[in-house]
């Protein structure tokens, strides 16, 4: 799809996705600005929408919140869950998921923000069950091979190094 400024799109980002890919395969964090200047690319930007998990522990999360609402990124959060057994437990791909649905009558564009497999029925709901493009933005190298092929347009973060923040 030739992108133009008329294009309604929305972003939906994973952000525990991102982050651990970004820490893992580059030692580095993730430039939301930039990120978010790549992804919208001059089109008309209706909801952008960053799904984060707080844990009690966790040093500087409020500040790495800020950067996320700074970006124009609106935070979705949610509680980190631990078990009685210790295990923990934090996910937002139902919540993603349903958030995107929900929106998808108003956007002509999804970007979905993750290189999660699971989110491949998702992609091919907004499809073909909504008639939309859908472009996902991960980093290609930790990213689920089928969800590039699924998707309308793969954006390799790999391949933008501004949005790579080196620590």
């Amino acid at each position: 799809m030739i992108r133009n400024k008329n294009q309604r799109v929305g972003i939906f980002v994973d952000v525990q996705n991102l982050y651990h890919s970004a820490k893992n395969l580059h030692q580095a964090r993730v430039n939301y600005k930039e990120l978010m200047k790549e992804l919208i690319s001059g089109r008309q930007l209706i909801r952008a929408m960053a799904y984060v998990v707080k844990s009690e522990t966790a040093m500087g999360e409020s500040s790495f919140f800020e950067a996320l609402k700074n970006a124009g990124l609106e935070l979705r959060t949610k509680d980190l869950q631990i078990f009685a057994g210790g295990a923990k437990k934090a996910d937002w791909d139902v919540g993603m998921a349903v958030d995107a649905m929900r929106m998808s009558d108003l956007l002509d564009t999804i970007i979905l923000v993750t290189g999660d497999g699971d989110f491949i029925p998702l992609v091919e709901y907004l499809q073909y069950g909504a008639g939309r493009y859908v472009e996902v933005a991960a980093f290609g190298r930790s990213a689920s091979g089928k969800i590039k092929e699924v998707a309308d347009e793969f954006i390799d973060l790999d391949k933008l190094p501004k949005v790579i923040l080196k620590k």
